[in-house]
C-alpha cells in the first residue's frame, strides 16, 4: 500500500483556480488508477476525477471542461487543476489512490488508499 499527503487548498474567490497536488509513498509502482474525490457536509462523497495508468480521464459533469487531471507516475504524484471555480466547487478534497499487490504464493489483491484531505474555500 502507499500512503497519501495532499497539498494546495485555499480559499479563493469565484471564477479563481487552485491547483491540488497528491503525493503517495510507499511502493509507488504498484499504483494504478489515481483519482479525486470531494465531500461536502450533509452531502454524499463525489468522484470528480480519475486518471488510469494508461492516462485515460474521466470527469464528473460539474466539472467537466473546468478540471484537469494529471499524474506523475515517477513521482506517484496525482494533481488536480482547478479553473473557473464556483461556489459549489467549495469541499474537502480527497486523493484516492487504487494498486495492486501480490502475496508471496502469487495471489493478487486490490487495494485503495485516501488521504487526509484539503479543503478549498470559494468566497465573494
Amino acid at each position: 500500500q502507499v500512503q497519501l499527503v495532499e497539498s494546495g487548498g485555499g480559499s479563493v474567490q469565484p471564477g479563481g483556480s487552485l491547483r491540488l497536488s497528491c503525493v503517495a509513498s510507499g511502493r509507488i509502482s504498484s499504483i494504478y488508477d489515481m483519482a479525486w474525490h470531494r465531500q461536502v457536509p450533509g452531502f454524499e462523497r463525489e468522484l470528480v476525477a480519475e486518471i488510469t495508468r494508461g492516462g485515460t480521464t474521466n470527469y464528473a459533469a460539474a466539472v467537466k471542461g473546468r478540471f484537469t487531471i494529471s499524474r506523475d507516475n515517477a513521482k506517484g504524484a496525482v494533481y488536480l487543476q482547478m479553473n473557473s471555480l464556483k461556489s459549489e466547487d467549495a469541499a474537502k478534497y480527497y486523493c484516492t489512490v487504487e494498486g495492486r499487490e501480490w502475496s508471496d504464493d502469487g495471489v493478487p489483491s486490490v487495494y485503495r488508499s485516501w488521504g487526509q484531505g484539503t479543503q478549498v474555500t470559494v468566497s465573494s
